[in-house]
């Protein structure tokens, strides 16, 4: 079933997950076209390969010889390729990546391989689109799964968020095609899209002025936007908005939330005009379901508990912890602690897992108590890099993400500006 935006803002934490997915993600979704979190705008590779169409012997081989075969395939392969895999994967995958990381490192890390023919992203649509609209032209971008998306990244499209522009620039008074700064030298208002949005979003930022930002350098987006601007239009993510504008001094007051369902975001001209922050109606449906009473139960069972937590988390579970960060900043956090430690992280379980057993001299732990996997990075399995590095062997490209020259030229404009803003 295909939810609309307002659908799926009404989604509890509960119903967004997971909580026993089967080995092979295949047997979710076997619908033609894209995953969520995809570009409405990008061209469906033809044929395209879903899950139930992923060829049978990759479905049925043991794990012990896919691994075999995707190293063989990789060895073959050489410098040709590179694999690129986010923190969230599992290990049985990332395990073969040449640079693993969060959004804003991997988006980095695409850059240092330019003689590299193919970039094989194993992560989500939108982070395949990013590596293709960074890449070269002759370099083909591969998303092993196209069912690997991101369901916030769908909680503001395209349409919802040209129609809430329109309306802004009605109340704040400029023109929505281009907005001309004021006698302090300021926009009125700045779009930031959080990178987990799809290249027509980022586009949309980069014929605005605007900007995409990470978690790992949202406050220096914030900062650099308020430079141009005296308010921001913060999309999708709405947690990662409130907190990193809270920590910068702006008050709740003046972070109205636009709801695209309800005329003007749900607020009156007046209110908006008070703004400095609008946020939108999205959110992690993982992140989101960390709570105080986690964490309150984490202290009551060890007093010397030390929490720390994504940004994508609520408000007063971010107040709640010891700590907040990107999954970069998360790592480093418990790199710096020491043996004996007990660490309660609020963030996807498989990042969690693993740090845990890099570090066993540690108690290291998830917050909550339901294992929740980020269903949609999960759907990257050892068959499908498997399969999609055999076919380049075979002289094959499957499942390749390519962003149309018309949308990647403005997205790269506010990537360009995301990649300047350097993490504090």
């Amino acid at each position: 079933m295909s939810l609309s935006v307002h659908d799926r803002i009404e989604l509890t934490p509960k119903e967004s997950c997971n909580e026993s997915l089967p080995d092979g993600p295949w047997e979710f979704d076997a619908a033609p076209g894209y995953g969520p979190g995809a570009s409405e705008a990008d061209p469906i590779p033809d044929p395209v390969t879903r899950p139930g169409q992923l060829p049978e012997e990759y479905r049925s081989l043991e794990e012990a010889e896919l691994q075999r075969r995707i190293v063989a395939a990789r060895e073959t392969l050489g410098s040709r390729l590179v694999i690129l895999g986010h923190f969230y994967q599992r290990d049985e995958v990332v395990q073969h990546a040449d640079f693993v990381g969060d959004s804003f490192q991997l988006a980095n890390a695409a850059l240092t391989k330019p003689d590299a023919e193919h970039i094989v992203f194993c992560g989500v649509h939108f982070m395949a689109e990013t590596a293709d609209i960074l890449s070269s032209a002759d370099q083909q971008v591969i998303l092993p799964n196209l069912a690997a998306g991101c369901s916030m990244a769908d909680m503001a499209d395209e349409d919802s968020v040209e129609e809430a522009w329109e309306d802004i620039a009605e109340v704040y008074g400029f023109d929505p095609e281009g907005a001309e700064p004021d006698a302090e030298g300021k926009l009125p208002v700045i779009p930031v899209t959080y990178m987990n949005s799809s290249a027509a979003l980022k586009a949309f930022c980069g014929r605005h002025g605007g900007i995409v930002c990470t978690s790992s350098n949202a406050a220096t987006v914030l900062e650099w936007a308020f430079e141009r601007a005296h308010r921001v239009l913060f999309f999708p993510d709405q947690h990662l908005g409130r907190n990193t504008a809270r920590a910068m001094g702006i008050g709740l007051e003046q972070m109205p939330m636009w709801n695209p369902r309800e005329e003007l975001g749900g607020h009156t001209a007046e209110e908006l005009h008070q703004a400095k922050v609008l946020l939108w109606h999205g959110f992690c449906s993982v992140h989101r379901r960390f709570t105080v009473d986690q964490i309150e139960k984490a202290r009551a069972e060890d007093p010397e508990v030390k929490v720390i937590v994504h940004p994508e988390c609520p408000m007063p579970v971010v107040d709640a912890a010891d700590a907040s960060g990107s999954t970069d900043a998360i790592t480093k956090f418990i790199a710096a602690s020491s043996p004996g430690d007990t660490i309660a992280v609020g963030t996807e379980i498989n990042m969690v897992n693993r740090l845990a057993a890099d570090y066993p001299d540690r108690t290291i732990y998830c917050l909550d108590p339901v294992i929740c996997p980020c269903s949609t990075m999960y759907r990257i399995h050892p068959g499908y890099l498997a399969w999609v590095l055999e076919e380049l062997v075979a002289g094959r490209v499957e499942n390749r993400i390519s962003v149309p020259a018309e949308v990647a030229d403005d997205a790269k404009v506010a990537l360009d500006r995301m990649l300047a803003a350097k993490p504090r």
